[in-house]
């Protein structure tokens, strides 16, 4: 029986948003006079364990400001004189640390009702996201988070697929602490491949495959004038290295320069530098066609994006930075002093001042004067700080970009704005090996999605009798495969590549994408067999869940929120996917011990209460990866 104490505990606990700091506030009062400390130093120091048996919380005594020499004795002389309490035991010695083991009955008590009633927001922390915790009028943080980021007409890379992956994750954890998250894919749109890709679609184009298929034969097209064009370069190239020659001889050139004149300006790469020109001119009748085949790019991503529980608040792009932001950019780099002329191109040159000496060169505008990216990048972040007053301007790019990301940041700096500079964050990843189709050549995310859900539904069919209870096998198959590429992509750190594997993603052994949909699917049965309401589990007696696997498996949900906290510090998916393959362990092997079906009235209610919190923390920890869980 809970004293009243404890009672007037658990109710704060349902209502807090991280019971466990229920705890951290009942050990740190009930410490602070033994320790002759600040409570507050005490709460801020207790910290999550790694294993169970190192407890539920560790205080390092050495982080209070004691004395390494002093800090076993007083772990002992603390021990002995920590209160009884309703809520944790005496705290264990291990060497400078005290470690503190919850009581089973209350802590059930406080986190199997806290999870039923608060569901979907279990783990949820909304005052993380406040500008100021006192004062919620001051409203939220703001970010804003450059994701995915393709190029219209070329192939959805894996580094695309890790950016997109990566970055939905990212907003959705931010949401879930409170920011106001805008999700912004800044698109490759434009340049003078569009002159290609308008000249390839006079030529080569059909309007029926553009409407079906806008990416695909984009891409096809775009590849097929690309290969018109291969023996028109080559034969240049050819005719100025005679013409080179020529010079060098001291013979007369005119004749080979009007051939050379003559084979550029009549060369599919020419038409399409001069329609590109016309784009850059305003010209309406080429934008439009630019436009439109923009429009529908977009539309097809949106789709491709939505099975991956991905979408955004702005489609931008290279073609939405002004030339203007970007001529003011150049301008401004002038007058500060910060560029030069190097051969008839403007460079910022980073070597000149040791601390920065390691970005190198940063080339800002080409002899012919057309902008780079870096000039480009930068009028861009300027756009985004003045639209949207963030907090925190996130990029979620491959490693490569390392170097380009550094420059902009530093030069952001140079120019006299510190505070967008201190705003600027660049989320890094490695790279993904061999993602191919089957059919072996790069591919589109469709082609790959495509192609994993054939292999998901050929692994589902081994097992005939399952197959044959799953309502409609094709879309199951469809949602374990897209959960299967995710997890892969997540199960390691950001900075880590790893290998693209058919059969290892697809396998429902191990810790897969699969695996985790089984163990969701599995507790969703349970459930239907038990035939228990919402009511009953709310009247479910918990002091009966007194089994080891039973005491266990609430400590490991109990930990959830401070998961979800942790993963906003290290910024890695891993962080959630390591929690959700501990806890789905701990249930598999519960489940002969745990049994429902079959059990006493009562301990079937507790135990089914215990299985329902931890499928909502499960599904919650699937949502907040992007993951949709299946439930059979």
């Amino acid at each position: 029986m809970a004293t009243a104490t404890a009672m007037g505990h658990i109710h704060a606990a349902v209502e807090a948003s991280n019971p466990i700091d229920i705890y951290r506030s009942h050990i740190s009062d009930l410490l602070a006079p033994v320790a002759g400390k600040p409570a507050k130093d005490i709460y801020e120091k207790l910290s999550w364990t790694q294993t169970f048996d190192k407890g539920d919380l560790g205080l390092p005594i050495p982080s209070l400001r004691v004395p390494p020499k002093e800090a076993s004795a007083k772990a002992s002389e603390w021990s002995e004189n920590f209160p009884n309490s309703d809520l944790v035991e005496k705290p264990v010695v291990a060497g400078t640390f005290l470690q503190f083991f919850f009581k089973p009955q209350p802590l059930a008590k406080l986190i199997v009702p806290s999870i039923l009633q608060k569901k979907t927001l279990f783990g949820t922390n909304p005052k993380l996201g406040l500008r100021d915790e006192t004062d919620p009028s001051k409203g939220k943080k703001r970010m804003v988070i450059d994701f995915s980021s393709p190029n219209i007409a070329k192939p959805f890379h894996a580094g695309h697929l890790r950016s997109t992956i990566i970055g939905g994750f990212l907003a959705n954890l931010y949401e879930a602490a409170g920011w106001h998250v805008v999700r912004l894919n800044y698109l490759g749109d434009w340049g003078r491949q569009f002159g290609l890709l308008a000249n390839a679609f006079e030529m080569l184009g059909s309007e029926e495959k553009l409407e079906k298929d806008p990416i695909g034969h984009l891409f096809d097209i775009y590849v097929e004038i690309n290969r018109i064009s291969e023996p028109e370069e080559k034969e240049i190239k050819e005719k100025k290295e005679e013409l080179t020659q020529a010079s060098t001889n001291g013979k007369d050139t005119t004749e080979l320069e009007n051939e050379v004149k003559e084979l550029e300006s009549k060369s599919v790469n020419e038409k399409a530098r001069q329609y590109f020109k016309r784009m850059e001119e305003g010209d309406e009748a080429a934008l439009a066609t630019w436009r439109r085949f923009r429009d529908l790019s977009i539309e097809r991503y949106k789709k491709t994006y939505a099975r991956l529980n991905i979408r955004y608040d702005v489609y931008g792009g290279e073609s939405t930075v002004e030339l203007e932001r970007m001529d003011r950019a150049v301008q401004q780099l002038k007058e500060s002093g910060l560029s030069e002329e190097s051969q008839g191109a403007t460079i910022v040159d980073l070597t000149k001042n040791p601390k920065t000496k390691k970005l190198g060169k940063a080339l800002v505008r080409k002899r012919d004067g057309s902008s780079l990216y870096l000039t480009r990048d930068i009028g861009e972040a300027y756009k985004r700080v003045e639209l949207y007053q963030p907090d925190k301007l996130v990029y979620v790019v491959a490693s490569q970009q390392e170097l380009h990301l550094a420059q902009l940041f530093k030069i952001l700096e140079l120019m006299g704005h510190p505070e967008i500079a201190e705003k600027c964050q660049h989320i890094t990843f490695g790279m993904v090996h061999g993602m191919s189709s089957r059919k072996g050549t790069v591919k589109f995310l469709d082609d790959i999605l495509r192609d994993v859900g054939e292999k998901m539904h050929e692994v589902m069919q081994t097992n005939q009798a399952k197959y044959e209870q799953v309502e409609n096998p094709e879309q199951t198959a469809d949602t374990l495969g897209i959960t299967a590429v995710m997890v892969q992509d997540m199960s390691g750190k950001r900075i880590n590549g790893y290998d693209f594997s058919l059969e290892r993603m697809t396998s429902f052994e191990g810790d897969t994408g699969p695996y985790l949909q089984y163990a969701h699917a599995r507790l969703c049965s349970i459930t239907r067999k038990a035939g228990l309401s919402a009511e009953d589990l709310q009247s479910a007696d918990l002091s009966l869940l007194s089994e080891p696997h039973a005491i266990n498996l609430v400590r490991a949900l109990s930990s959830w929120p401070d998961v979800v906290q942790n993963t906003l510090k290290t910024q890695e998916p891993v962080t959630v996917l390591s929690y959700l393959f501990k806890m789905t362990h701990m249930l598999s092997s519960s489940y002969d011990v745990l049994k429902v079906v079959g059990s006493e009235p009562e301990i079937k209610k507790a135990r089914m209460a215990l299985y329902e919190a931890a499928r909502q923390v499960l599904n919650n920890g699937m949502k907040l990866l992007g993951l949709n869980p299946v439930e059979r």
